[in-house]
């Protein structure tokens, strides 16, 4: 039998953490993040970090890791998650559990990523100052020309995943979906995704009640202490972008939090969006 490797998946506010803790007590397992924002150091309350007494209940890897200062990408989870799964197996865990939300985090851990070509600096810099000058529209435009393949599959709204096709594209000649092989790497573990589905109102009320609880717990301090780092990577994540606004004078507080609400809302239903396409996934 091969080892097992559980991934505990499901949108924002399903209750992943004390389900995926659960599951590692019973299985002597490790729980390991799969969670794109969980893995910066100083964002604690925006992301929803197991408190201090799960993270004392069972050890848990990819959380709190690194610096919002240092980009980190799937591509870069998949191979330190990899060497991490493969080591505990080793060692002789028959059963690893892996709890996360992010969506292209998980898929690189199951299928791999295909292997697209660095990019110069400053060629994303260059993008990036257009993407705030000028908005997804025009850089989606430019990309439409260059790789309508892309133009079709790409959220529009999106303008970070629209600078990452178009400088590929700018700078090999090539279209970005040309890199996309879409072949699946072999894994050598049986891999099941065990999803939480929860009634939609009931999801968006856990949602709701969740930003206001963040909000007491400081994340308008935790914020103000990473303004000087929203516009990096790390930093364009629904709860920070939000209060950034508010303190730029856009809004008032009581609307940066609704529109918190709203948008984390938006964001449980891409992630649903995304896995419904899954047949693979054991939902309960």
């Amino acid at each position: 039998m091969l080892p097992r490797l559980e991934i505990i998946l499901g949108p924002t506010a399903s209750g992943k953490t004390a389900y995926a803790i659960g599951r590692a007590l019973e299985c002597g397992s490790p729980v390991i993040s799969c969670d794109s924002r969980q893995i910066y150091r100083e964002m604690k309350i925006g992301t929803a970090v197991p408190s201090d007494e799960e993270l004392a209940r069972v050890r848990h890897y990819f959380i709190r890791e690194i610096p919002v200062t240092e980009n980190y990408t799937a591509g870069m989870y998949e191979m330190q998650a990899m060497s991490l799964i493969e080591k505990l197996f080793a060692e002789g865990h028959e059963t690893l559990v892996m709890c996360g939300g992010s969506m292209l985090y998980i898929d690189a851990l199951c299928y791999g990523l295909d292997d697209f070509p660095e990019v110069p600096l400053q060629l994303r810099e260059h993008l990036m100052e257009c993407l705030r000058d000028e908005g997804p529209a025009v850089l989606a435009e430019q990309l439409k020309e260059l790789d309508p393949v892309s133009y079709g599959e790409l959220d529009l709204s999106n303008g970070r995943r629209i600078v990452r096709a178009l400088e590929v594209c700018l700078y090999t000649g090539k279209p970005f979906s040309s890199f996309k092989t879409r072949k699946f790497k072999e894994r050598g573990f049986e891999i099941v995704k065990i999803g939480l589905d929860v009634p939609r109102e009931e999801l968006y009320a856990r949602i709701d009640a969740r930003v206001l609880r963040m909000m007491d717990e400081g994340l308008e301090a935790e914020a103000r202490s990473l303004a000087a780092y929203r516009d990096l990577p790390a930093l364009q994540t629904v709860g920070y972008r939000e209060l950034f606004d508010y303190f730029d004078g856009q809004y008032d507080l009581d609307e940066a939090v609704r529109r918190i609400q709203v948008n984390t809302r938006h964001y449980a239903k891409r992630q649903l969006s995304w896995w419904r396409r899954d047949p693979g996934i054991q939902w309960i």
